[in-house]
């Protein structure tokens, strides 16, 4: 059988208690052996066998037999099955134990069946295993979490093929001057690259989901860019509050001006320096974002390079 791991839930594949099943309840047994999907953990399984092919062989025109491939919330193995027959191995981290059930009962006693390994937990608190390649039919909840958890893993894994709600996903490409750029999109391509490629309409999966969705592929940056990320976030945090204001006036706001002044002033203390009586935080601001021709820039419109 697949390796099932998992410390949160002890459960075993082979136990029909973790199947949803009531055969008092329907004379339909097909029904009754149906797993119930949860709409609060963003369950919404791909039903079409031809969109699910398709991602497949959007990623796998760059798999190897050697790879490695984390799949996020496999569900009950549409995508997994056809990843396994080009993959040297599948990590499928599911939340649901009682999909993660069934994934296992689908490939019992296939050869795919020593080439799966399923974790069960939530992949946000779980440390991730080496991978080459990761895919997931992404819940919403955990869409912006699992972009920086993935782009944090190390080693840098070569691509990912992530689907998301339409407008998560639109907001990961927009480009300066977009309606949708904001914060998340250049951190996102601060760390990678990142392409659209295909729309899959919402009656494509089951249950129903309100909004369409999109497919992206993330590609790492190797090397990552040197930076410190929580002063970088600390930056975009400020300018993409009022994305089309000036950075001028952005930085003006004396809520902003408090905070860098009490940064500042423990930054002098730790490194010894002096700061004058007549210091000035507003003013030192201001000149700081003249000297680099920033002052008039608006967030909207700049590039990761521009923040850089």
């Amino acid at each position: 059988m697949p390796k099932v791991k998992s410390q949160k839930f002890g459960y075993s594949h082979n136990s029909t208690k973790n199947v949803s099943t009531s055969t008092a309840a329907t004379s339909k047994p097909a029904k009754a052996m149906a797993p119930l999907f949860r709409k609060d953990l963003g369950q919404h399984i791909l039903k079409n066998p031809l969109i699910a092919q398709n991602i497949v062989e959007k990623v796998a025109a760059g798999l190897k037999c050697t790879d490695v491939v984390l799949e996020v919330g496999p569900g009950t193995g549409n995508l997994t099955t056809r990843i396994l027959e080009r993959a040297k191995k599948v990590v499928a981290v599911e939340l649901d134990p009682r999909l993660a059930a069934e994934l296992a009962k689908r490939v019992q006693g296939k050869p795919e069946q020593r080439r799966l390994d399923i974790m069960v937990g939530d992949v946000i608190k779980t440390d991730l295993p080496y991978f080459d390649v990761c895919i997931s039919n992404t819940p919403y909840q955990i869409s912006s979490p699992l972009i920086f958890k993935l782009l944090e893993h190390r080693p840098l894994f070569r691509c990912a093929i992530l689907m998301f709600q339409r407008e998560f996903a639109l907001r990961l490409i927009a480009k300066p001057g977009d309606n949708l750029y904001c914060r998340l999109s250049v951190n996102t391509q601060l760390y990678a690259k990142v392409d659209h490629i295909m729309k899959i309409g919402k009656n494509n999966f089951k249950p129903i989901p309100q909004v369409d969705s999109s497919v992206v592929r993330i590609e790492p940056r190797n090397p990552p860019p040197p930076i410190d990320f929580k002063e970088w976030d600390g930056l975009l945090r400020i300018v993409f509050v009022r994305k089309n204001k000036t950075l001028s006036a952005n930085f003006k706001t004396s809520s902003v001006l408090d905070i860098i002044e009490n940064n500042y002033k423990t930054f002098c203390s730790a490194n010894e320096m002096m700061i004058d009586a007549n210091f000035d935080i507003k003013k030192k601001v201001i000149n700081v974002l003249k000297s680099v021709g920033f002052a008039e820039s608006r967030a909207a419109k700049m590039d990761v390079d521009d923040f850089l």
